[in-house]
């Protein structure tokens, strides 16, 4: 049954609240938005009575649906600013993009469970590394050799197209733990959300495809619905996101996100129990 029409448009306000904090984040973090896409969907779906077993599917593909358009446009503005390293996008125009397709294979056969603990473990990873991280901690003076970079770049395709994120936290810590200034990594991070989430919608459209019990308007496990009702909203905030990073300190806007990743780690953790 259908949640009550007031119920239902309290929901799309949220939808577009999540969507002018997640362009920010896109801008901000060099990020696509869906570790605060995901969690959101995942509650609308669930109160729209959507299959249990199907609902974390669903985010994860709509969430990057609509980093797609997100990415672009935040790597297109951080780029003007001069600070991207093509030199390591190029370098992983084929890892990365091979680790979201692998991360499809997966979502085709594991469990909507097993694809919540995942989110559990990254989103703490992640979280942590944004409290208690330092920008003075470093692995080395500049990046690794071509092999770990490769191998790097295929994990941050993985993990990312797994949670339904467009890898800007993995990429950010990657970069900066090895030399590069923030700025760079989160401008770079920016195209590599680009790499992440197109083929990862398609391997999410081809791993939902003819599955019974997709809500209306899907396409496979991509909800066009709210792809279509967060698309204009992230896009429209990404550059401004964007303009933010380049003049405001961090350190609060990561603790927060921090903090709001743990909140949503340990909202999954429970629906596990």
């Amino acid at each position: 049954m259908m949640p009550p029409v007031a119920e239902l448009a309290g929901l799309v306000v949220a939808l577009l609240a999540t969507g002018v904090v997640a362009g920010l984040l896109a801008g901000v973090f060099g990020i696509g938005g869906g570790a605060v896409i995901v969690p959101v969907l995942y509650q609308f779906l669930l109160l729209l009575g959507i299959d249990h077993d199907l609902v974390m599917q669903i985010a994860v593909g709509s969430s990057l649906g609509v980093i797609v358009p997100t990415s672009i446009r935040s790597f297109l503005a951080h780029r003007a600013h001069g600070a991207v390293d093509e030199a390591l996008l190029k370098e992983w125009l084929l890892p990365v993009p091979l680790g979201a397709i692998a991360a499809g294979f997966l979502i085709a056969i594991i469990s909507g469970e097993a694809l919540r603990i995942v989110f559990v473990v990254l989103a703490t990873l992640m979280a942590l590394r944004l409290l208690f991280g330092r920008q003075s901690w470093r692995l080395g003076a500049d990046l690794p050799g071509r092999t770990v970079r490769v191998v790097v770049g295929f994990l941050i395709g993985l993990f990312s197209t797994l949670m339904g994120v467009g890898g800007g936290v993995f990429n950010n810590a990657f970069m900066t733990l090895y030399g590069r200034s923030m700025h760079q990594a989160v401008a770079t991070s920016a195209g590599v959300g680009v790499l992440i989430a197109i083929p990862g919608v398609l391997g999410t459209i081809w791993a939902g495809w003819g599955r019974a019990g997709l809500p209306p308007l899907s396409l496979g496990f991509v909800n066009l619905l709210a792809v279509l009702l967060l698309i204009p909203v992230t896009m429209a905030m990404a550059p401004i996101g964007a303009r933010l990073a380049h003049r405001t300190s961090r350190r609060r806007l990561e603790i927060g996100f921090g903090l709001f990743l743990l909140v949503v780690a340990l909202r999954f953790l429970v629906s596990l129990v």
